[in-house]
């Protein structure tokens, strides 16, 4: 079983430009989720969205494409993939051939279905489409205007508390001041966080102070989503919950884990300002 410490993350790697499937290094789900008090009976459903900006290879002139592309990975599925083994992955394009864009999307979906175990989207956008790109910040309101003192950055769900004696309400509420650290590494992930949720009114104050606590945490992002989202689901019983973060991008790519107690769409993959 893979762990993360065996990965090439803080090692020296050399840059493969010619493509190689082998590098793409899955990590188990099961072992950070045995950490939160998960089984095989999720109680989310969901997807961790990527986005890759730096995608590039040959057609068969040998003159270089670029494209962008958006990978949907379910959270149902086995294993993750480790986010440098997934760019060294992608670089290995760089010098290949291919007949076209769907031939490439093609290889890259085949190739993340074997690695993580389950049906993966692969969509990709060639230039001609950059400029419909959106930018867009998550809708709710924001957190971050509280003037709260914060004083835990390690994970504290002792923060969070919902009033079960007042009426039930909807609301969506967002940070911009969600930030954990590499599992590995311990560099930097900066992120935004959007907390969707019906039923007992959260004490706001806590839930801000609480994503804060994320500060020194050193996790995988998917790992900081399913986190929250057990804490909030534990400590404060909504109805429903959804939790979406979108992080920064690093080597080229972002990962945005959504996770939802419901049914519904997957949010649109667009980036925020900072991405």
């Amino acid at each position: 079983m893979n762990s993360p410490e065996q990965s090439q993350l803080g090692k020296s790697s050399a840059y493969i430009d010619h493509y190689d499937a082998s590098l793409l290094f899955p990590i188990p789900r099961a072992v950070k989720r045995a950490e939160i008090g998960l089984g095989d009976t999720l109680p989310f459903m969901g997807a961790d969205m990527w986005t890759a900006f730096e995608l590039s290879w040959l057609n068969l002139r040998g003159k270089p494409q670029v494209a962008l592309a958006h990978i949907t990975v379910p959270c149902e599925s086995p294993n993750i993939v480790e986010s440098k083994s997934f760019k060294l992955y992608l670089n290995s394009f760089n010098n290949t051939r291919f007949l076209d864009a769907r031939e490439v999307r093609e290889r890259i979906r085949a190739d993340l279905n074997a690695a993580v175990g389950a049906g993966v989207g692969v969509k990709t956008l060639g230039p001609e489409l950059f400029d419909q790109e959106p930018v867009h910040e998550l809708d709710g309101l924001n957190l971050d205007r509280l003037d709260v003192e914060c004083i835990h950055y390690t994970p504290a769900p002792e923060l969070l508390f919902a009033d079960h004696e007042e009426p039930a309400v909807s609301e969506t509420l967002t940070s911009n001041l969600l930030k954990s650290n590499c599992l590995v590494t311990g560099q930097p992930d900066w992120g935004s966080v959007q907390i969707r949720y019906e039923g007992a009114p959260i004490d706001q104050e806590g839930l801000l102070q609480y994503i804060v606590s994320f500060r020194n945490h050193n996790e995988f992002h998917e790992q900081c989503v399913e986190r929250i989202f057990m804490d909030i689901w534990t400590r404060c019983r909504p109805l429903r919950l959804s939790v979406y973060a979108r992080y920064t991008r690093r080597g080229g790519l972002d990962i945005n884990p959504f996770r939802t107690s419901h049914p519904q769409a997957l949010p649109g993959n667009v980036r925020t300002a900072r991405q």
